[in-house]
């Protein structure tokens, strides 16, 4: 198992400094920025409270269905 998650965290590990590598530090900026933007936008908040609603009443519907 551990051999597993060595070898998963290499892979990963090689994939971000491939992308880094590829990418440069102008690309990463501009990514960083856009996805910066794109989390701040008014309609993702909107959503990001509602899924937050959500997950919060159906957490509460299951710890009634479990406990009954």
């Amino acid at each position: 198992m551990t051999a597993l998650r060595l070898l998963i965290a290499a892979v990963i590990a090689f994939a971000f400094y491939f992308i880094g590598a590829k990418a440069g530090r102008g690309r990463y900026k501009q990514i960083r920025r856009n996805a910066k933007k794109a989390w701040n936008d008014p309609t993702v908040k909107k959503a990001r409270r509602r899924t937050k609603k959500l997950a919060r009443t159906n957490a509460k519907k299951l710890t009634k269905a479990v406990q009954r």
